[in-house]
Protein backbone atom coordinates (compact mmCIF):
# COMPACT_ATOMS: atom_id res chain seq x y z
CA UNK A 1 0.00 0.00 0.00
CA UNK A 2 0.87 3.73 -0.55
CA UNK A 3 0.52 4.96 3.18
CA UNK A 4 3.11 7.90 3.20
CA UNK A 5 0.47 10.82 4.07
CA UNK A 6 -0.76 9.31 7.52
CA UNK A 7 2.59 7.42 8.17
CA UNK A 8 4.02 8.40 12.05
CA UNK A 9 6.93 9.39 12.19
CA UNK A 10 9.17 6.90 14.46
CA UNK A 11 9.99 9.31 18.06
CA UNK A 12 7.27 11.75 17.18
CA UNK A 13 7.67 15.41 15.74
CA UNK A 14 10.83 17.05 16.12
CA UNK A 15 11.31 17.91 12.43
CA UNK A 16 8.51 20.18 11.77
CA UNK A 17 9.00 23.69 11.46
CA UNK A 18 5.25 24.44 9.63
CA UNK A 19 1.69 25.23 12.34
CA UNK A 20 0.35 21.99 12.68
CA UNK A 21 -2.59 21.05 10.40
CA UNK A 22 -5.81 20.73 12.42
CA UNK A 23 -8.22 17.52 11.75
CA UNK A 24 -10.99 15.60 13.26
CA UNK A 25 -12.90 12.65 12.94
CA UNK A 26 -15.06 10.25 14.76
CA UNK A 27 -15.55 6.28 15.30
CA UNK A 28 -18.54 6.25 14.07
CA UNK A 29 -20.79 2.76 15.51
CA UNK A 30 -23.98 1.23 14.89
CA UNK A 31 -25.74 -1.73 17.06
CA UNK A 32 -25.48 -4.92 14.36
CA UNK A 33 -26.57 -7.77 14.34
CA UNK A 34 -23.91 -9.77 16.28
CA UNK A 35 -22.78 -6.41 18.66
CA UNK A 36 -21.12 -3.29 18.18
CA UNK A 37 -20.03 -2.14 14.41
CA UNK A 38 -17.41 0.51 13.63
CA UNK A 39 -17.17 2.17 10.14
CA UNK A 40 -14.10 2.28 8.25
CA UNK A 41 -13.62 4.26 4.61
CA UNK A 42 -10.57 3.27 2.21
CA UNK A 43 -9.06 6.33 0.35
CA UNK A 44 -8.10 5.61 -2.98
CA UNK A 45 -5.57 8.15 -3.49
CA UNK A 46 -3.86 6.69 -0.30
CA UNK A 47 -4.93 3.14 -0.89
CA UNK A 48 -5.63 2.52 3.00
CA UNK A 49 -8.46 1.71 5.38
CA UNK A 50 -8.62 4.82 8.07
CA UNK A 51 -11.35 5.80 10.27
CA UNK A 52 -13.39 8.76 9.32
CA UNK A 53 -11.59 12.58 9.71
CA UNK A 54 -10.50 15.54 7.70
CA UNK A 55 -9.04 19.03 8.10
CA UNK A 56 -10.79 21.39 9.85
CA UNK A 57 -12.29 24.58 7.78
CA UNK A 58 -10.84 27.99 8.82
CA UNK A 59 -12.70 28.74 12.28
CA UNK A 60 -14.50 25.52 12.51
CA UNK A 61 -14.09 23.30 15.86
CA UNK A 62 -13.04 19.83 15.71
CA UNK A 63 -16.79 18.58 16.89
CA UNK A 64 -18.11 20.74 14.37
CA UNK A 65 -15.58 19.00 12.14
CA UNK A 66 -16.05 15.54 13.10
CA UNK A 67 -19.44 15.24 12.40
CA UNK A 68 -19.24 17.00 8.80
CA UNK A 69 -16.20 14.49 7.88
CA UNK A 70 -18.54 11.76 9.23
CA UNK A 71 -21.09 12.64 6.96
CA UNK A 72 -18.99 14.04 3.68
CA UNK A 73 -16.82 10.34 3.65
CA UNK A 74 -19.66 7.90 5.33
CA UNK A 75 -22.90 9.28 4.14
CA UNK A 76 -24.41 9.12 7.46
CA UNK A 77 -25.03 11.56 10.16
CA UNK A 78 -23.91 11.12 13.77
CA UNK A 79 -24.71 12.14 17.22
CA UNK A 80 -21.69 12.80 19.35
CA UNK A 81 -21.62 11.62 22.72
CA UNK A 82 -17.69 12.21 23.92
CA UNK A 83 -14.07 13.32 23.45
CA UNK A 84 -12.38 9.99 22.44
CA UNK A 85 -8.47 10.73 21.88
CA UNK A 86 -6.08 13.08 20.66
CA UNK A 87 -3.46 11.49 17.86
CA UNK A 88 -0.22 13.48 16.70
CA UNK A 89 1.96 12.23 13.89
CA UNK A 90 3.57 14.02 10.89
CA UNK A 91 3.11 14.10 7.01
CA UNK A 92 4.57 15.92 3.87
CA UNK A 93 4.20 20.01 3.01
CA UNK A 94 4.25 21.18 -0.39
CA UNK A 95 7.82 22.00 -1.20
CA UNK A 96 9.50 19.11 0.82
CA UNK A 97 9.52 18.47 4.37
CA UNK A 98 6.79 17.40 7.25
CA UNK A 99 4.41 19.16 9.20
CA UNK A 100 3.09 18.13 12.74
CA UNK A 101 -0.61 17.27 12.30
CA UNK A 102 -3.37 16.96 15.41
CA UNK A 103 -6.43 14.78 14.96
CA UNK A 104 -8.56 14.98 17.63
CA UNK A 105 -11.10 11.52 17.36
CA UNK A 106 -14.80 11.65 19.20
CA UNK A 107 -17.64 9.02 19.65
CA UNK A 108 -20.11 9.25 17.37
CA UNK A 109 -23.49 7.10 16.96
CA UNK A 110 -24.79 6.49 12.83
CA UNK A 111 -27.64 8.13 12.47
CA UNK A 112 -29.65 8.11 9.09
CA UNK A 113 -28.09 8.20 5.67
CA UNK A 114 -26.39 5.97 3.15
CA UNK A 115 -22.79 5.68 1.63
CA UNK A 116 -22.16 6.35 -1.85
CA UNK A 117 -18.64 6.59 -3.40
CA UNK A 118 -16.98 9.44 -4.01
CA UNK A 119 -13.75 10.76 -4.98
CA UNK A 120 -11.87 10.86 -1.58
CA UNK A 121 -13.71 7.45 -0.26
CA UNK A 122 -14.49 4.42 -2.36
CA UNK A 123 -15.59 2.29 -0.65
CA UNK A 124 -16.91 1.89 3.30
CA UNK A 125 -17.13 -1.03 5.62
CA UNK A 126 -18.99 -1.95 8.99
CA UNK A 127 -17.14 -3.93 11.07
CA UNK A 128 -16.49 -5.86 14.75
CA UNK A 129 -13.87 -4.03 16.03
CA UNK A 130 -11.60 -6.81 16.10
CA UNK A 131 -11.66 -7.43 12.08
CA UNK A 132 -11.85 -3.39 12.31
CA UNK A 133 -8.43 -3.36 14.03
CA UNK A 134 -6.70 -6.27 11.38
CA UNK A 135 -7.75 -4.16 8.23
CA UNK A 136 -6.67 -0.08 9.36
CA UNK A 137 -3.70 0.49 7.76
CA UNK A 138 -2.03 2.50 10.63
CA UNK A 139 -1.07 1.63 14.62
CA UNK A 140 -2.36 5.15 15.60
CA UNK A 141 -5.60 4.68 13.87
CA UNK A 142 -5.84 1.30 16.00
CA UNK A 143 -4.96 3.05 19.39
CA UNK A 144 -8.28 5.15 18.81
CA UNK A 145 -10.33 2.05 18.22
CA UNK A 146 -8.60 0.48 21.96
CA UNK A 147 -9.51 3.62 23.23
CA UNK A 148 -12.96 3.29 21.76
CA UNK A 149 -13.17 -0.36 23.20
CA UNK A 150 -12.49 0.76 26.98
CA UNK A 151 -15.00 3.12 26.62
CA UNK A 152 -18.33 1.42 29.38
CA UNK A 153 -20.86 -0.51 26.48
CA UNK A 154 -23.77 1.32 28.33
CA UNK A 155 -23.29 4.96 29.21
CA UNK A 156 -25.10 8.25 29.84
CA UNK A 157 -23.71 11.65 29.18
CA UNK A 158 -24.34 14.93 30.51
CA UNK A 159 -22.75 17.59 29.17
CA UNK A 160 -21.97 20.18 32.26
CA UNK A 161 -22.02 23.91 31.40
CA UNK A 162 -20.45 26.91 33.00
CA UNK A 163 -23.02 29.57 31.93
CA UNK A 164 -21.69 32.38 29.29
CA UNK A 165 -20.84 35.74 30.23
CA UNK A 166 -23.12 37.75 32.21
CA UNK A 167 -20.97 40.88 33.09
CA UNK A 168 -19.64 41.81 36.66
CA UNK A 169 -21.38 41.17 39.52
CA UNK A 170 -20.46 44.43 41.48
CA UNK A 171 -21.83 46.54 38.44
CA UNK A 172 -25.62 44.61 38.35
CA UNK A 173 -27.54 46.42 40.96
CA UNK A 174 -30.09 44.65 40.64
CA UNK A 175 -31.28 41.03 42.08
CA UNK A 176 -28.18 38.53 41.06
CA UNK A 177 -30.30 35.96 40.57
CA UNK A 178 -31.62 38.20 37.75
CA UNK A 179 -28.46 39.06 35.84
CA UNK A 180 -28.53 38.60 32.02
CA UNK A 181 -26.10 37.21 29.56
CA UNK A 182 -24.35 40.35 28.43
CA UNK A 183 -23.71 40.88 24.54
CA UNK A 184 -20.61 39.07 24.76
CA UNK A 185 -22.57 35.79 26.40
CA UNK A 186 -25.19 36.44 23.68
CA UNK A 187 -22.22 35.44 21.45
CA UNK A 188 -21.55 32.38 23.75
CA UNK A 189 -24.76 31.48 24.16
CA UNK A 190 -25.23 31.18 20.43
CA UNK A 191 -22.02 29.23 19.84
CA UNK A 192 -22.51 26.73 22.16
CA UNK A 193 -26.25 26.34 20.90
CA UNK A 194 -24.30 24.93 17.88
CA UNK A 195 -21.88 22.83 19.71
CA UNK A 196 -24.10 21.03 22.13
CA UNK A 197 -26.38 20.36 19.17
CA UNK A 198 -24.06 17.54 17.87
CA UNK A 199 -24.47 15.47 21.01
CA UNK A 200 -28.31 15.44 20.65
CA UNK A 201 -29.35 16.61 23.95
CA UNK A 202 -32.84 15.23 24.98
CA UNK A 203 -32.97 17.35 28.32
CA UNK A 204 -32.32 20.26 29.77
CA UNK A 205 -31.35 21.33 33.35
CA UNK A 206 -30.62 24.95 34.95
CA UNK A 207 -29.53 26.21 38.53
CA UNK A 208 -32.42 29.18 39.09
CA UNK A 209 -30.45 31.63 37.67
CA UNK A 210 -31.62 33.83 34.46
CA UNK A 211 -27.89 33.94 32.93
CA UNK A 212 -27.76 30.02 33.38
CA UNK A 213 -31.47 29.71 31.70
CA UNK A 214 -30.75 31.85 28.47
CA UNK A 215 -27.43 30.05 28.01
CA UNK A 216 -29.51 26.71 27.70
CA UNK A 217 -32.57 27.85 26.05
CA UNK A 218 -31.94 28.06 22.54
CA UNK A 219 -31.51 24.33 22.84
CA UNK A 220 -34.59 23.74 24.83
CA UNK A 221 -36.40 26.08 22.55
CA UNK A 222 -34.65 23.87 19.48
CA UNK A 223 -36.43 20.59 21.59
CA UNK A 224 -39.42 22.11 22.31
CA UNK A 225 -39.10 21.23 26.21
CA UNK A 226 -39.36 23.37 29.40
CA UNK A 227 -36.02 24.08 31.47
CA UNK A 228 -36.35 22.33 34.85
CA UNK A 229 -34.84 24.26 37.59
CA UNK A 230 -32.28 22.42 40.43
CA UNK A 231 -31.58 24.29 43.46
CA UNK A 232 -28.94 22.35 44.11
CA UNK A 233 -26.98 23.41 40.81
CA UNK A 234 -26.25 26.88 42.15
CA UNK A 235 -23.54 28.03 44.23
CA UNK A 236 -25.69 28.45 47.56
CA UNK A 237 -27.26 24.85 46.95
CA UNK A 238 -24.52 23.28 46.05
CA UNK A 239 -22.50 24.59 49.02
CA UNK A 240 -25.45 23.27 51.20
CA UNK A 241 -25.17 19.90 50.49
CA UNK A 242 -22.66 18.79 47.78
CA UNK A 243 -22.98 15.18 48.35
CA UNK A 244 -26.71 15.60 47.34
CA UNK A 245 -26.03 17.76 44.67
CA UNK A 246 -23.83 15.07 43.12
CA UNK A 247 -26.52 12.43 44.06
CA UNK A 248 -28.70 14.71 41.93
CA UNK A 249 -26.21 14.70 38.87
CA UNK A 250 -26.26 10.80 38.87
CA UNK A 251 -29.92 11.15 38.78
CA UNK A 252 -29.58 13.33 35.80
CA UNK A 253 -27.81 10.83 34.46
CA UNK A 254 -29.72 7.99 35.00
CA UNK A 255 -32.83 9.99 32.64
CA UNK A 256 -33.14 9.31 28.65
CA UNK A 257 -30.66 10.18 26.47
CA UNK A 258 -28.28 12.96 26.90
CA UNK A 259 -28.86 15.78 29.18
CA UNK A 260 -27.64 18.93 29.20
CA UNK A 261 -27.35 20.86 32.93
CA UNK A 262 -25.90 24.57 33.20
CA UNK A 263 -24.26 25.63 36.71
CA UNK A 264 -22.17 28.09 38.19
CA UNK A 265 -18.37 28.47 38.79
CA UNK A 266 -18.27 28.09 42.44
CA UNK A 267 -20.26 24.14 41.73
CA UNK A 268 -18.59 22.89 38.53
CA UNK A 269 -15.04 22.29 39.51
CA UNK A 270 -15.47 20.61 42.70
CA UNK A 271 -18.46 18.51 41.26
CA UNK A 272 -16.90 17.22 38.96
CA UNK A 273 -14.08 16.57 41.31
CA UNK A 274 -16.10 14.71 43.98
CA UNK A 275 -17.40 12.64 40.97
CA UNK A 276 -13.94 11.72 39.85
CA UNK A 277 -12.89 10.79 43.29
CA UNK A 278 -16.00 8.77 44.52
CA UNK A 279 -14.55 6.12 41.42
CA UNK A 280 -10.35 7.15 41.43
CA UNK A 281 -10.95 8.62 38.16
CA UNK A 282 -7.43 10.88 37.89
CA UNK A 283 -8.64 14.93 35.79
CA UNK A 284 -5.99 16.85 37.46
CA UNK A 285 -7.30 20.70 37.90
CA UNK A 286 -10.99 20.75 36.91
CA UNK A 287 -11.02 24.11 34.47
CA UNK A 288 -14.10 25.86 34.23
CA UNK A 289 -14.54 28.71 32.04
CA UNK A 290 -17.46 30.87 31.42
CA UNK A 291 -19.15 29.55 28.01
CA UNK A 292 -17.22 25.73 28.80
CA UNK A 293 -18.55 22.13 28.77
CA UNK A 294 -17.73 18.87 30.51
CA UNK A 295 -18.49 16.34 28.66
CA UNK A 296 -19.51 13.56 31.67
CA UNK A 297 -19.60 9.79 30.86
CA UNK A 298 -21.05 7.80 33.51
CA UNK A 299 -21.02 4.09 33.49
CA UNK A 300 -24.39 1.98 33.71
CA UNK A 301 -23.31 -1.09 36.16
CA UNK A 302 -26.19 -2.80 37.75
CA UNK A 303 -26.03 -2.39 41.45
CA UNK A 304 -25.10 -5.40 44.12
CA UNK A 305 -28.10 -5.29 45.34
CA UNK A 306 -30.96 -6.37 43.36
CA UNK A 307 -29.40 -6.59 40.62
CA UNK A 308 -32.40 -4.18 38.64
CA UNK A 309 -31.21 -0.45 38.99
CA UNK A 310 -28.56 0.63 37.45
CA UNK A 311 -25.87 2.29 39.86
CA UNK A 312 -23.96 4.93 37.69
CA UNK A 313 -20.27 5.61 38.23
CA UNK A 314 -18.35 8.40 36.00
CA UNK A 315 -16.39 6.75 33.76
CA UNK A 316 -14.72 9.85 31.94
CA UNK A 317 -14.81 13.36 31.45
CA UNK A 318 -14.07 15.42 28.81
CA UNK A 319 -13.58 19.12 28.93
CA UNK A 320 -14.27 21.50 25.68
CA UNK A 321 -13.43 24.77 25.81
CA UNK A 322 -15.29 27.97 25.50
CA UNK A 323 -16.09 27.40 21.87
CA UNK A 324 -15.29 31.58 21.30
CA UNK A 325 -12.24 31.06 22.61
Amino acid sequence: MSTTENQPVPGGIDEATSAPVRAAGAVLWRAGATGTEVALVHRPRYDDWSLPKGKLDPGELPAHAAVREVAEETGFSCVLSRFLTRVDYSVPVAGGGRAPKVVDYFTARAGEGAFAPNDEVDELRWLPTGRARDLLSYPHDAGVLDAFEKSPAQSATVLLVRHAKAGKRSEWAGDDDLRPLTEAGQRQRDALHSLLSLFGPARIYSAPRLRCEQTVAPIAADLGIGIATEPLFSEEGYLGDPDAAADALRGVADGPGTAVVCSQGGVIPDLVARLADSTDLRLGEVASRKGSVWTLTFARDRSSGNGSAPALRLAAADYLADPLA
